[in-house]
C-alpha cells in the first residue's frame, strides 16, 4: 500500500480537494458535473473528466485502506443464485450473505453450472482468507458438488453444508 504522500504525488489539486469530491462522489451519487458545480461555488475551477479520473485512480485505493477497519463477515453463510437481467441481458447471480445480513461477496455469470459455483466460492473464501463455518445453500444441487470440494481445497477440516429448500437472504 503506498503511503499518502506517494498517493497524491503529481498531482495539481491539493489532496484534501481530491478525497472530499471522490467522497461525495460516492457517497451522496451526485454526478461528475454536479461535483464541477460544487467546486465552482467554492472557487475552484475542475472538469468533470478530472474528477472521473481521481474516482477510477483512488477508489480502489481507498478501499483497501476502508476494508482494514470494516467489521469480518460471520462464520455461518446463505448462499444463494438467482437469474437476473442487467442491461437487457440474463445472467445469474451468485450471492452469499453472512448471519448479520452483510453481503460476503456476489458474482455475476452466463452459466448456472458447478464451475459457476466453484469459482463464486475460490473468490469468496479468498476474498475473505477462510472459508465459514457453516454455509446454508438452497436445493440447487451445482452449489451442493461445489462447496464441499472448495472447503476441502482450501482447509482439510471438514465444515458443515446445510440444505435448506428457500435461503433467506434479505
Amino acid at each position: 500500500m503506498l503511503s499518502v504522500d506517494d498517493l497524491f504525488k503529481g498531482r495539481h489539486f491539493d489532496r484534501e480537494i481530491i478525497v472530499l469530491c471522490v467522497r461525495w462522489y460516492l457517497r451522496y451519487k451526485l454526478s461528475f458535473r454536479d461535483l464541477v458545480e460544487m467546486m465552482a461555488e467554492r472557487g475552484l475551477s475542475v472538469a468533470h473528466t478530472t474528477i472521473m479520473r481521481w474516482v477510477q485512480r483512488y477508489v480502489p485505493e481507498f478501499e483497501k485502506r476502508w476494508n482494514r477497519f470494516a467489521r469480518q463477515v460471520g462464520g455461518s453463510w446463505r448462499v444463494d443464485e438467482t437469474y437476473v437481467k442487467i442491461k437487457g441481458h440474463w445472467v445469474y447471480l451468485y450471492r452469499a450473505v453472512d448471519k448479520a445480513g452483510k453481503t460476503v461477496d456476489f458474482l455475476l455469470r452466463a452459466k448456472r453450472d458447478v464451475g459457476a459455483a466453484k469459482a463464486f466460492f475460490r473468490r469468496a473464501f479468498a476474498r475473505h482468507g477462510r472459508p465459514p463455518r457453516k454455509i446454508t445453500l438452497d436445493g440447487y444441487q451445482a452449489s451442493h458438488r461445489a462447496a464441499p470440494a472448495m472447503r476441502r481445497s482450501r482447509s482439510p477440516a471438514s465444515n458443515s453444508c446445510i440444505a435448506s429448500g428457500r435461503v433467506n437472504s434479505r
